[in-house]
């Protein structure tokens, strides 16, 4: 990943955990990793824990970012939070995947579209 789009990606996800902080959930970590799967944050919102993809643009360029999420991009992330959940040993607490999209352009606060349940 080149250094800027590594910055970028950095700046999205922390404008996605303030506005999920902001909104009352718990941040429990950043950037799990299991096999080639990566989950930006995951939370907890009252008692669900929450999976979250963010996906960061400065332009519109290849359309609105939540248009961004392939099918098998979709099959990584539900594989991913699955490993998490295996892993922590966590069989009894529901689950959801959302997706935080923000399209911040040029001379812009950014707008944030907050999906849940995304797929």
């Amino acid at each position: 990943m080149s250094q800027n789009k590594h910055i970028s990606g950095n700046y999205g996800e922390d404008l996605a955990c303030k506005h999920l902080q902001d909104n009352y959930y718990e941040i429990i970590e950043r950037n799990y990793f299991h096999g080639h799967g990566e989950i930006d944050i995951i939370a907890k919102d009252k008692e669900e824990f929450v999976f979250v993809e963010v996906k960061y643009r400065t332009n519109l360029e290849y359309g609105p970012p939540e248009l961004s999420i392939s099918k098998s991009k979709q099959r990584l992330i539900r594989k991913t939070a699955e490993a998490y959940m295996f892993e922590n040993g966590i069989n009894d607490i529901d689950a959801r995947i959302d997706v935080i999209a923000i399209l911040h352009l040029k001379d812009e606060k950014p707008k944030i579209n907050h999906i849940q349940n995304a797929f």
